[in-house]
């Protein structure tokens, strides 16, 4: 059966059919009573799965409430016992990273954490161009030479046997505290330590890498306790000043803002508001950030902090935020700001080029590979491909006789495991990722084979589940009720973010009194609705059917959006963030 439209909206100025978000009245009467809630929030609450029994916990999530017993993981006592030894030993010890936030917060949490201890870990990022994603052998032997007895992967490695296995042969011992797709055979590692192992439960299986590095301190934590290494002149750190990395590699890693990371993200949010990690503050300062809140943390500081790996010095992004000198901070924040704007022009070109491409192609998934790219920005093209064409995407740079390959999906396909099952057929050199993301190294020779084994394994999952664009919708609300006190009601769902979507409203019968083009192609409007004067802004519009649409000032026009608080000199007003629009019938 159809579900009905929201404004029998059929098709959007974005092309989407308008649903409502799905609620359960009964439910939502019931939360509303228990819990002293208005409609609007026992209704969202509802709508994204919240029970009776669950939304005080949801409102307002508390760590101790959250956190589970590190030791419940598998391999977590061994690695923690392993990684103490060393410490208490004096053993040099590396924190091997990816290049991503995920991978950048990961290892600066251990580096802080060690910090704390008065010792020094040798930090390792692999270079994006020469060396690829995750452990290699060569940077394992080199570690092996430089004296380094214990290597902690973070954020990679679970796939890695190759590379694990020559660390092996070079005498490294290594721990894997990843969160990355497992296969049913490990790596030979002293210990691997990943919620989406096949042996584990998998209820914490959406958490990101930081999240894990951030048990495994704990429980490192409690070992040096036990083993008596705090005492008169060392004195035990507290582990949550470090919440704001665990913050800020949980929301830029795109998981699930449920659970356990619900209460990360929440809590570490607030220290992160702090400033007290350097990096972090400096950084805030350059991309011109007034509130530190999942918005600021995955679309301000998470691309700058992912240039540095991107087109830049891999170490960049892991050396800004663990460092505790702020001068130092100043100036790696300023140089990736700078890389920051260098690879958005890359990415620009990179992306109407692919554009052309995928219109060209009758594939289940948008696949496109040139000579051209630079690989540095395949990752966030993927990413916008999959938005606009609302299908799994796989972005390849080509050089030489290899691809390197990044792809991005939509949640009813498994891309980490089409990944996976397409290294495993021989199609490629390596591969690996998540549900929702992953990477890989492909020949040359072999693109056109990779491509035709996934349309038919993409296609086959699509054709189960048809995919027709929508918007869903929260509700509809009136210009009279647009007032700061109903969006700060609203702001109590939050953070917001995957698994946690930020309520989306409709505004319906608007005129559009006013349209400008400001800043990089943004489109700004005033609007009339009930009488009320609001503003809106839709980002980077200009040149999309929903910025001609607003540009035109149509006479009826239906908006959805995200609504915001808009402080100017002391004056908060409501602000619309549009994403659609739709002409009225």
């Amino acid at each position: 059966m159809t579900q009905q439209t929201f404004l029998g909206i059929e098709k959007s100025c974005t092309g989407r059919r308008w649903l409502a978000r799905d609620y359960d009245e009964r439910a939502t009467l019931a939360l509303a009573q228990r819990y002293g809630l208005s409609d609007v929030i026992a209704r969202c609450l509802n709508a994204r799965g919240i029970g009776l029994d669950d939304a005080a916990l949801f409102l307002d999530p508390k760590l101790r409430d959250l956190l589970p017993d590190p030791s419940s993981f598998k391999d977590m006592d061994k690695a923690a016992t392993r990684f103490v030894q060393a410490i208490m030993r004096g053993e040099s010890i590396a924190v091997f990273g990816d290049y991503d936030v995920d991978g950048a917060t990961s290892s600066a949490l251990l580096l802080r954490f060690v910090q704390a201890l008065g010792v020094t870990l040798r930090l390792y990022v692999p270079d994006r161009l020469t060396e690829g994603y995750g452990p290699n052998a060569e940077a394992m032997r080199l570690l092996a030479k430089e004296g380094v007895t214990l290597v902690v992967c973070v954020d990679c490695g679970t796939t890695a046997y190759d590379a694990l296995a020559a660390a092996r042969g070079a005498g490294l011992e290594v721990i894997v505290l990843d969160h990355h797709t497992s296969e049913p055979s490990l790596p030979p590692a002293l210990a691997v330590v990943n919620p989406n192992r096949l042996d584990e439960s998998g209820a914490y299986g959406y958490l990101a890498a930081v999240g894990v590095t951030y048990l495994f301190v704990i429980a490192a934590n409690r070992a040096l306790r036990a083993a008596g290494f705090y005492g008169t002149g060392r004195a035990e750190p507290d582990l949550l000043q470090w919440l704001d990395l665990v913050a800020l590699g949980t929301v830029c890693d795109v998981v699930k803002l449920t659970g356990l990371n619900r209460g990360f993200v929440a809590q570490g949010l607030k220290i992160g508001g702090q400033r007290r990690n350097q990096g972090i503050a400096a950084l805030a300062q350059m991309a011109g950030v007034k509130t530190m809140d999942a918005y600021a943390a995955g679309f301000l500081l998470g691309p700058r902090i992912n240039a540095g790996g991107r087109i830049g010095e891999a170490t960049s992004g892991a050396k800004l935020l663990s460092t505790t000198d702020v001068d130092q901070a100043s100036s790696l924040a300023e140089h990736l700001h700078a890389l920051n704007t260098e690879r958005r022009e890359i990415e620009a070109r990179v992306l109407v080029e692919a554009e052309q491409m995928v219109l060209t192609e009758n594939l289940p998934m948008a696949f496109v590979a040139s000579e051209q790219w630079h690989p540095g920005v395949i990752g966030i093209v993927a990413s916008r491909l999959k938005d606009k064409f609302r299908h799994p995407a796989l972005v390849i740079a080509l050089e030489g006789d290899l691809g390197k390959g990044s792809g991005r999906s939509i949640g009813s396909v498994d891309l980490g495991a089409q990944i996976i099952a397409a290294r495993q057929a021989g199609l490629l050199i390596n591969g690996g990722g998540h549900k929702m993301a992953a990477g890989f190294t492909v020949a040359r020779d072999k693109v056109d084979a990779l491509r035709d084994f996934l349309a038919e394994r993409i296609g086959k999952q699509m054709l189960a589940e048809p995919l027709v664009p929508t918007l869903t919708l929260d509700g509809i609300v009136a210009g009279v009720a647009l007032q700061p006190a109903f969006v700060r009601v609203i702001e109590k769902l939050g953070p917001f973010g995957t698994g946690n979507s930020e309520p989306r409203f409709a505004l319906a019968d608007c005129k559009i009194i006013r349209a400008d083009i400001v800043g990089e192609k943004h489109v700004s409007v005033i609007f009339m609705q009930g009488g009320q004067r609001v503003k809106g802004i839709a980002f980077r519009a200009m040149e999309s059917d929903l910025g001609q649409a607003l540009l035109r000032r149509s006479e009826r026009i239906h908006l959805a959006g995200h609504l915001r608080i808009d402080a100017w000199q002391g004056d908060e007003r409501v602000q619309m963030h549009i994403s659609d629009a739709a002409l009225a019938g």
